[in-house]
C-alpha cells in the first residue's frame, strides 16, 4: 500500500478545475498546503473525491473540518448528504469516516455514477486492498 500513500498530490491544473467550481477547500499553514479536500456532485450527493493531510498535521481536526465544509457545501445545494470511497481496513479511512457519521453502502444502494467511480478504482488496481463506498445522510 506504500504506492498509495506515496501517490503524488494533484497538479495545480487538476486542483484549479475544482477551485474554479468552488469544490476545493485548502488548509494553509504559513504558505504550506497542510490539507485539502476535493468534492463533486455524484448521484444527488456531495461526493468527497479526495481528502489529504500532511502527516505532520494529522490528529488536529483538519480532516473533520474539511469534511464538514463539504457537508455544508452539499447542504447549501440541497444535496442528500455525502458519499465517498475509501479503504475498508485502514484505520484513518473507513473506521475514521464511521466516526464522522458515514456508513458502508451495499452495492445495490450505490447510484450509477458512484458505481462507475468504483469501476474506475478497480480498473486502476485500487481493489488490491478492500475498498468500500460510504454515505452520510444530511
Amino acid at each position: 500500500m506504500a504506492e498509495i500513500a506515496d501517490d503524488a498530490p494533484p497538479s495545480v491544473e487538476e486542483l484549479s478545475v475544482f477551485q474554479s467550481a468552488s469544490r476545493c477547500w485548502v488548509w494553509d499553514d504559513d504558505g504550506t498546503i497542510a490539507a485539502y479536500v476535493l468534492a463533486e456532485e455524484v448521484d444527488g450527493f456531495g461526493h468527497v473525491e479526495q481528502v489529504s493531510l500532511l502527516p505532520s498535521h494529522a490528529r488536529r481536526g483538519l480532516g473533520r473540518a474539511l469534511i464538514e465544509a463539504v457537508g455544508t457545501w452539499a447542504a447549501e445545494r440541497g444535496l442528500s448528504g455525502l458519499t465517498l470511497t475509501t479503504f475498508a481496513e485502514v484505520p484513518w479511512n473507513a473506521p475514521y469516516y464511521e466516526r464522522l457519521g458515514f456508513r458502508v453502502l451495499a452495492d445495490d444502494e450505490q447510484g450509477p455514477a458512484l458505481r462507475e467511480i468504483r469501476r474506475a478504482e478497480i480498473a486502476r488496481g485500487l481493489d488490491r486492498w478492500p475498498r468500500v463506498a460510504m454515505v452520510r445522510a444530511e
